[in-house]
């Protein structure tokens, strides 16, 4: 997505997520730039002044009275983002909230309360906007597979999957009935976000596996801890319509009576054998067709990082008029209600069918 001039943002919080977007910014000058950090003490913030190059200050009033940014990430604990979101929204700024934007129920009624009628507030759910992903979403919404009637993910935990469930599903605000269980099993866990383990002899690993059932089909989630990033355990989606299914990259479908026809998502990456351009996603295409084009060719961005670039590049245009809105916080109210529902009901051994929120659209 291009802009005219880089989309300026703050951050409240210096942790290991608020560094994705420091170092995003620091990578696309020309798309993305930090007006600011909020940071708890003086400390800290020499430490991030150090290291990125960017202004800290000690407060979100100091920081909007220096520079008012056109929008803020608040990258927080859980159960201090709601408090950061009120304040911003208070300041009238656009909120780019972390996942979830609430910690549980009671907190993410709260927070509708209080700022859901303000349009300000958007939720940084970047799954659907991971290459892979954005390319599946395309052939569903294209009626490839025809009507949707199921979607498993096997890949990340709670909100994330229920997100990615619920948009492949075109489930919305519908009402959902979770039965979910979990069991532990001895795995090795040999990969973490500290870098490889000393000794990765197998550990207790705990697997949830649930069943949203909706009016509109049904999803299924199963997630391993750390799945992540355990490199023993694979990533797997699947997604089930009425003229056929996608499995991670290979497509089936019903073209004509008699004549089921199966293609793939083929990805142009280059920068492999004799490929000069540099290691990067070309584009992803189906049938001859490219239905995913990477718009940071050059950056050498994982998947991770081009779906976060694409978000905030895409909050960015919507400040701006120009784009429509990235994840509403409904949406995100929304899928950790049913991630929570998955939890309540491994915990209770129990169905458990949510109500309609007053966020449902």
């Amino acid at each position: 997505m291009g802009l005219p001039s880089p989309g300026r943002f703050g951050l409240v919080g210096s942790g290991w997520r608020s560094e994705f977007f420091l170092r995003l910014a620091r990578t696309l000058p020309e798309r993305l730039a930090v007006s600011g950090v909020v940071t708890r003490s003086a400390e800290r913030g020499a430490e991030v002044e150090a290291r990125w190059g960017v202004p800290t200050f000690r407060s979100v009033g100091d920081m909007l009275a220096a520079e008012r940014p056109e929008f803020v990430i608040p990258s927080v604990p859980w159960p201090v983002t709601p408090v950061v979101t009120r304040e911003l929204v208070e300041y009238g700024i656009p909120v780019l909230a972390e996942t979830p934007p609430a910690a549980d129920l009671d907190g993410l009624r709260e927070l509708w309360d209080a700022v859901g009628s303000s349009g300000l507030v958007q939720v940084a759910e970047q799954y659907l906007h991971m290459p892979g992903h954005a390319a599946r979403l395309a052939l569903v919404r294209d009626g490839v597979i025809g009507e949707v009637t199921s979607v498993q993910v096997s890949s990340t935990h709670l909100y994330h999957a229920v997100s990615m469930i619920r948009h492949l599903l075109g489930a919305g605000f519908q009402e959902a009935t979770v039965n979910a269980r979990s069991f532990t099993a001895p795995l090795a866990d040999p990969l973490s976000k500290d870098g490889w383990a000393e000794d990765p002899k197998p550990q207790p690993a705990r697997t949830t596996i649930a069943t949203l059932e909706f009016a509109g089909g049904m999803g299924l989630y199963d997630f391993t801890d750390n799945q992540w990033w355990n490199p023993l355990r694979a990533r797997r989606i699947v997604i089930r319509g009425s003229l056929g299914e996608v499995v991670d990259d290979r497509v089936v479908r019903l073209t004509e009576p008699g004549t089921p026809v199966e293609s793939h998502l083929i990805r142009r990456q280059t920068g492999i054998d004799l490929n000069l351009e540099g290691f990067d996603l070309d584009h992803i295409s189906f049938d001859g067709r490219v239905i995913y084009r990477n718009a940071y060719q050059g950056a050498r961005f994982s998947e991770d990082d081009l779906a976060v670039v694409s978000l905030a590049c895409q909050m960015t245009a919507w400040c701006r008029g120009e784009a429509p809105e990235p994840y509403p916080l409904a949406d995100g109210c929304q899928d950790h209600l049913l991630s929570l529902a998955i939890e309540e009901s491994v915990r209770t051994g129990t169905t458990v069918t949510t109500s309609r929120e007053p966020w449902a659209r």
